[in-house]
């Protein structure tokens, strides 16, 4: 890691030198699930740990300003009343010519949304009459007056207060008929918005990128230029990217509306016993339901060809373990589920950090530890990270191949199952969390919030 308080001074005056000084570096953002949200265990979203990993190699303190409107926003890191804008913020021609971009870390495509109770438009000809709605000065916008020369008929309203997230939940909610947003931002809330639907793309791929002042000192600029090269190479990025959207690329539209409808129908039978058996272990009762749900879809007389059984699917040889006399007496397998899952999680290596642990302890559920551990050796020698979850789920699949399990302690498995596995309870866990919050809890925290483990 370097620091940059170690460089020789380059001007006493410049925008490094100043924050290096002040001991503060002042970034702009917006408050969404694709940049700075807060959660119950502090500050989160992606532009939020780009800006807090620089920030602490600096040596500084993060200080973070979120403007009443994108348009004010713009305006302050144009005029330099901070030093960063990590915003979400596309790279357009028009940006261009007032800011200064550092490098692209994210590609985006902007889409038009429309909800599934309506028609689907096959073009921008389709929309006339109806009530197209945009962030105003947002990149969407500019995208449209570009369009216009080939849809002269092309209307819509600039929204100088909501956020693109809000302006999505108003299509969801049938109060508008369409808006536009960039494909990261529907990765995210088609789990929860379940009848928007993408329209199809507009225009070419747009870069993501951090915006600065646009003015003759680069020292700042430079800084984090050579940030962003390091987390590149060192796939620090591209493990945080994978944080935030990995598990929920793989959208299933039939699976999530089913879920949904449990959460209503089956979820309340079982909820005091997945907090109670939780507050126990020191878990959040919401992951522990996930994992019931992808268990048994909380079904407390599911039984499998192999013989597991009950909400949580435990082997006959695990009950017997945990002292479980009736596996399929939902608050005595619950009570067994939890038990294992924390016996799980405090197995897992001391050096894995979270969110990594947790993703692990899942698979380690699944698959069973030994094999996890088999993986996190081949990981290793294939010179990635063996506690980055990114790079061991790369590897469990290989456990299948004889030309890998040959090699490790374990043998075969299907190292399939535990990817999908993790990645499916990741998804329930954030709509557990969405829907939660819908009764009292911001719903920005709904995203990958990380249970608390003694």
């Amino acid at each position: 890691m370097f620091l940059f308080n170690s460089l020789p001074k380059i001007l006493s005056d410049s925008i490094l030198e100043q924050v290096l000084e002040s001991g503060e570096l002042k970034v702009l953002t917006r408050n969404s699930p694709t940049t700075y949200y807060e959660s119950a265990d502090g500050p989160a979203g992606l532009e939020y740990d780009l800006a807090k990993m620089f920030a602490d190699q600096l040596g500084v303190k993060l200080t973070l300003v979120v403007p009443n409107s994108f348009t004010n926003l713009l305006e302050d890191i144009k005029s330099g009343r901070a030093h960063i804008a990590a915003a979400g913020l596309s790279i357009t021609e028009p940006r261009k010519e007032i800011l200064k971009f550092g490098p692209s870390y994210q590609e985006v495509t902007e889409q038009l949304i429309y909800n599934v109770n309506k028609t689907r438009p096959k073009s921008l000809d389709d929309i006339k009459d109806k009530r197209l709605e945009i962030v105003a000065e947002s990149s969407h916008e500019s995208t449209l007056i570009t369009e216009r020369a080939n849809h002269p008929d092309l209307i819509w309203t600039s929204n100088t207060k909501l956020e693109s997230e809000e302006l999505i939940q108003m299509v969801a909610d049938e109060e508008i008929d369409y808006t536009i947003a960039d494909s990261n931002e529907v990765t995210l809330n088609q789990r929860f918005m379940l009848n928007i639907r993408t329209a199809f793309d507009i225009g070419d791929p747009k870069q993501i990128a951090w915006a600065f002042p646009k003015n003759e000192d680069n020292s700042l600029y430079a800084a984090a230029v050579k940030f962003f090269e390091r987390i590149k190479n060192n796939g620090e990025l591209t493990r945080l990217i994978e944080r935030t959207y990995g598990h929920a690329e793989n959208f299933d539209y039939v699976g999530t509306l089913y879920f949904q409808k449990h959460i209503e129908t089956r979820l309340p039978k079982y909820q005091a016993m997945f907090e109670k058996a939780a507050a126990e272990h020191g878990l959040d009762w919401k992951l522990l339901a996930a994992i019931g749900y992808q268990e048994s879809h909380w079904n407390p007389k599911a039984t499998s060809p192999t013989g597991v059984r009950g909400i949580m699917m435990l082997t006959q040889a695990t009950a017997a373990q945990l002292d479980i006399k009736n596996r399929l007496k939902p608050q005595s397998s619950i009570r067994g589920g939890a038990e294992y899952f924390a016996s799980r999680l405090k197995k897992i290596d001391k050096e894995i950090e979270e969110p990594d642990k947790t993703w692990m302890a899942l698979a380690a559920y699944n698959v069973g530890y030994g094999h996890l551990e088999d993986a996190r050796i081949i990981t290793e020698q294939m010179g990635n990270d063996p506690n980055k979850w990114i790079d061991v789920k790369q590897v469990l699949p290989l456990l299948a191949k004889r030309k890998w399990y040959k090699k490790t302690k374990h043998g075969y498995a299907r190292g399939w199952e535990p990817v999908r596995y993790v990645e499916n309870i990741r998804s329930y866990y954030d709509i557990l969390r969405w829907m939660n919050g819908k009764n009292g809890t911001p719903e920005h925290e709904a995203l990958s919030i990380l249970p608390k483990v003694p």
